[in-house]
């Protein structure tokens, strides 16, 4: 089973497609070649590092509140906290 996590993009994309978006606190860069008309400040479902469709903030929201229930992610201060200490 695959699953996307909602994303936020942050930057503009780089001559490669490729773009900053914030998911849960910790920055990454993801490919953007199958939502070209995304820019900085729309949310998107994100697996395997490609964005995949653009989504709305309340469903981003939405989704990850289901996500943290499930104990499928965990909160952004955790996440933070995790990323840092490895």
């Amino acid at each position: 089973m695959c699953l996307g996590i909602p994303a936020q993009i942050v930057s503009e994309p780089n001559e490669n497609g490729m773009a900053q978006v914030k998911i849960l606190g910790v920055t990454r860069w993801v490919s953007l070649h199958m939502v070209p008309d995304a820019k900085p400040g729309d949310h998107v479902l994100v697996h395997a590092g490609f964005a995949l469709e653009v989504i709305s903030e309340e469903f981003a929201a939405e989704t990850l509140e289901l996500l943290r229930e499930a104990g499928i992610v965990e909160d952004e201060a955790e996440a933070l906290e995790a990323e840092t200490a490895q």
